[in-house]
């Protein structure tokens, strides 16, 4: 049974005859007529007792009127509901990473939700640092990306994912021959960054520090493509994952090298406050990104 045959049981029955229910519906009689008909004689009953000025309900068409108010009400309710989630689905974001090779892929990925969501707002936050967990946990930053798993129940995590970090030489480097670089090397290297200070740096936080080395020299540069023009001049190393390079033209001469002899393995964490997760502009934004990025 159509939708439009509840709607014309329910109006006859509130406004009391065909004639103001014409109004009412943006028909004329005759059609409201061959509608009323037309469902009485597939339905086998009568629905309305008819007189001039007051029509009146069967006792068949009592169920009917009262099957179409619980389904309108159910249609409403269900609209209501779909507003309060698309209601819910605003909000800002303040988005910041730990590591900034994973900038590379954040971009694309904000402007796939300012398509699907247009009422949240990110705002990408560039400085990346070792504050970034103490941001989160102070409110002044929403999600992060972290590189180390935080140890404290305030705050929700879920594993990203695992990459490895290489060092990029060229190939005419004077440790271009060696199978992997060890700590030691690093003592006689010209380390580039993206930025200071060195503690943001994984290279050096998960494995320069711990064994108490820093580069000879360490140069800051926050463009990933003078980085490489700098390497392929042999002028100096980066260490980048290899999935941050994809939407580079790697020179030829260039090579990776690992680091250490197990290399350099580590894991990327979002993070947010737990009692900020269940916000829906929150939860819509992990959904999304653990779709975009969990591997």
């Amino acid at each position: 049974m159509e939708l439009k045959y509840f709607r014309l049981i329910k109006t006859i029955a509130e406004e009391g005859n065909i004639a103001n229910s014409s109004e009412k519906l943006f028909l004329t009689q005759s059609a409201l007529s061959h509608q009323l008909r037309e469902l009485e004689e597939r339905l086998g009953f009568k629905v309305f007792h008819r007189t001039r000025n007051n029509w009146k309900l069967t006792k068949e068409g009592k169920e009917l009127h009262k099957l179409a108010n619980e389904l309108f009400e159910k249609i409403d309710l269900g609209f209501s509901n779909i507003q309060q989630i698309k209601e819910g689905s605003k909000g800002s974001i303040r988005l910041s990473a730990e590591c900034q090779s994973f900038f590379h892929g954040l971009p694309a990925f904000v402007q796939k939700m300012a398509v699907l969501y247009p009422e949240i707002e990110i705002d990408l936050s560039l400085d990346g640092s070792q504050r970034t967990v103490s941001q989160v946990l102070s409110d002044e930053v929403d999600i992060a990306i972290v590189t180390s798993e935080p140890a404290t129940d305030s705050l929700f995590k879920m594993k990203v994912l695992e990459d490895e970090i290489f060092t990029i030489m060229h190939r005419e480097h004077r440790f271009g021959d060696l199978p992997y670089l060890d700590v030691s090397h690093f003592a006689d290297l010209h380390l580039i960054i993206n930025s200071f200070p060195l503690e943001s740096v994984s290279v050096y936080e998960h494995f320069l520090k711990p064994n108490k080395i820093i580069p000879q020299k360490v140069t800051a540069i926050p463009f990933t493509e003078v980085s490489l023009e700098m390497v392929n001049a042999n002028m100096g190393v980066v260490c980048l994952p290899k999935w941050s390079l994809k939407s580079y033209k790697l020179p030829e001469d260039l090579v990776f090298k690992k680091i250490g002899r197990n290399g350099l393995k580590r894991s990327h964490y979002l993070v947010v406050k737990e009692e900020q997760r269940n916000r829906k502009h929150i939860n819509a934004f992990i959904e999304n990104f653990q779709e975009e990025f969990v591997r």
